[in-house]
């Protein structure tokens, strides 16, 4: 499903990520781990295409990802509607007016019918229980509050490939068990996860595999998923 190889970034000429590849397996749960500065944040706007490697290639299902590509504006809305990417900060992430719109944002660009925006809209706010926020602005939110509206934003999408930064952060233990069963149910359902986090062993009966970021920017994998 996805495919790096020999992935090399740099910012200002300092290592970001250093001969990077591996291949993840459609359907999988992986774990992203590594130390603060290894590179986790740019590996996962490498995969949504926000940033494009120095040296090196990404596919995704087959297709190359490249910055000429996501230039054609047919493509990079396709790419878009299949892979999500949760931010480490919703405030990143959230810009509407009020959590519904926020949710909306993502189905209305993809061009589907009014009714159907309006249930994607209405099942996210259910699952996340996050009904009675519908009308708050996001900037007024808790920080446990804007993580569920940024999932929940990215649900109503519904991708196949599921991108998280550190997604445990701002929730509670009961909000992340709640996730946790959330990722199971997005597994069952057949869609790849790759989350980025500290804690691997919350995610274990879940996880297919693990990449590893080191202090030296370079990558290793371990699972029957990764290859």
């Amino acid at each position: 499903m996805i495919r790096l190889d020999d992935i090399c970034c740099a910012y200002d000429g300092k290592p970001v990520l250093a001969h990077v590849s591996f291949h993840l397996k459609k359907g999988s749960c992986t774990a992203l781990l590594g130390p603060n500065g290894a590179g986790k944040s740019t590996l996962l706007r490498l995969l949504n295409g926000l940033v494009f490697p120095d040296i090196g290639s990404y596919c995704f299902d087959g297709t190359a990802i490249t910055e000429r590509a996501l230039k054609d504006a047919s493509f990079e809305k396709t790419f878009h509607q299949r892979i999500g990417f949760v931010w480490q900060s919703p405030d990143v992430q959230l810009f509407c007016s009020s959590v519904e719109e926020e949710l909306a944002f993502g189905p209305r660009q993809m061009g589907l019918p009014d009714e159907e925006v309006s249930q994607r809209v209405a099942d996210a706010l259910d699952l996340f229980h996050i009904e009675e926020l519908k009308d708050r602005a996001p900037y007024t939110l808790s920080g446990g509050e804007k993580q569920r509206v940024a999932l929940a934003s990215v649900l109503t999408m519904n991708p196949d490939v599921w991108t998280l930064d550190e997604p445990f952060s701002a929730l509670d233990a009961e909000g992340q068990e709640e996730l946790l069963s959330f990722f199971k149910a997005l597994k069952g359902a057949g869609k790849t996860l790759l989350i980025a986090t500290h804690d691997a062993k919350s995610l274990a009966p879940l996880l297919d595999g693990t990449l590893t970021l080191g202090r030296n920017h370079t990558l290793v994998a371990e699972g029957d998923a990764i290859s």
